[in-house]
């Protein structure tokens, strides 16, 4: 079993920016692909970020581009959002999840995190 556990989110004006933190309980972290999900209050989830395994491929959604950046330390099994520019519809609950492979062209996820809440005020 492997524990995810979001840190950094919080109320941050627009043009803000935040550092999200995805930190995982297991050593072999290294070989799954992450992601950032976020779900807005009466929204469906929707993808952020993506991350290969080693950190070498990266895929963004379309509002995000240019202004989020994702990142992983595999040394501290911990995988990192850097949201800059921060708008009001960027306010969501912020996941993160591992996929089951290393590469995310694989829409399977083995596991989740709790969320951490992001808030932009206007």
């Amino acid at each position: 079993q492997v524990q995810l556990v979001e840190s950094g989110g919080g109320l941050v004006q627009a043009g803000g920016s935040l550092r999200l933190s995805c930190a995982a309980s297991r050593r072999t972290f290294s070989s799954n692909a992450m992601s950032w999900f976020r779900q807005a209050s009466g929204k469906e989830r929707e993808f952020v970020a993506a991350i290969s395994s080693s950190g070498a491929s990266t895929d963004y959604a379309d509002s995000v581009k240019g202004r989020f950046t994702i990142s992983r330390d595999n040394a501290k099994n911990t995988v990192y959002l850097q949201m800059n520019s921060l708008k009001p519809e960027d306010t969501a609950v912020y996941y993160c999840a591992a996929h089951a492979t290393g590469s995310f062209l694989f829409p399977k996820y083995d596991y989740w995190g709790q969320g951490t809440q992001v808030t932009v005020s206007s």
